[in-house]
């Protein structure tokens, strides 16, 4: 975590429109026959391990992982950080109302943060020169977009060279747990590296997309005899 942060860091104070990924289980399943996200996970300047399997993953094939970069706590390190770096956030995603409310937990939890600018992630296609415009007229730092897997990886990749930020962040459900909207897994469940298996128990929906984590380490494990051999 804490190389995460200071890779971040770096990207916002050079400037030079960076972006970062959060890679859990199911993405890299998805990505394997998504090959636009394949590529966008293999060209971003940062692609952190969120979730326990990613790690394991990591570790297993001989690429030391020391532990998990939750989005979320990601995000949290940055927004701590943001105040006394003055820097500006964009909370841009999730269904409407939630960035209004995230927002002002940042505001609670982080005194004197600057949000520059909230958004909901409905939107269609004619809508995005828009949002870009709008974005770009708030200045932020930091824009964190909250679409859901792979369509924020996809969005801010292909909005990066347009827009005026310095670092760009697919956050997934991090808005919603600000927003006090969804709640995250309890704090020995995540010790315990359960917190897929409480989303499934809080979203019954996701249960179908769970079963990516069984068919990654099967993955995995194919992958390291096939280039034992």
């Amino acid at each position: 975590m804490c190389q995460a942060v200071e890779a971040a860091t770096h990207f916002i104070e050079a400037k030079n429109k960076s972006m970062i990924a959060t890679a859990n289980a199911e993405m890299l399943m998805r990505a394997t026959k998504d090959n636009e996200l394949g590529e966008i996970l293999n060209k971003v300047n940062l692609v952190v391990p969120d979730g326990a399997g990613t790690v394991w993953a990591s570790n297993y094939l001989g690429v030391p992982m020391p532990e998990r970069v939750a989005g979320f706590d990601l995000v949290q390190k940055l927004l701590a950080a943001a105040p006394q770096k003055g820097w500006r956030i964009f909370f841009f995603g999730s269904a409407p109302g939630v960035a209004e409310k995230a927002k002002l937990k940042a505001m609670a939890d982080y005194p004197g943060i600057q949000i520059a600018g909230v958004r909901n992630g409905f939107f269609t296609l004619a809508d995005e020169k828009k949002i870009v415009e709008e974005i770009n007229i708030a200045k932020p730092d930091i824009l964190l977009a909250a679409l859901g897997v792979p369509k924020q990886e996809k969005w801010l990749y292909t909005h990066l060279h347009e827009l005026n930020c310095s670092l760009a962040i697919g956050v997934g459900g991090t808005l919603d747990v600000m927003a006090g909207v969804m709640k995250r897994a309890p704090l020995w469940m995540q010790k315990a590296k359960l917190e897929w298996l409480f989303r499934g128990m809080m979203q019954p929906s996701r249960a179908g997309r769970l079963m990516a984590l069984p068919r990654f380490i099967k993955a995995v494990w194919s992958w390291k005899k096939k280039t034992n051999q």
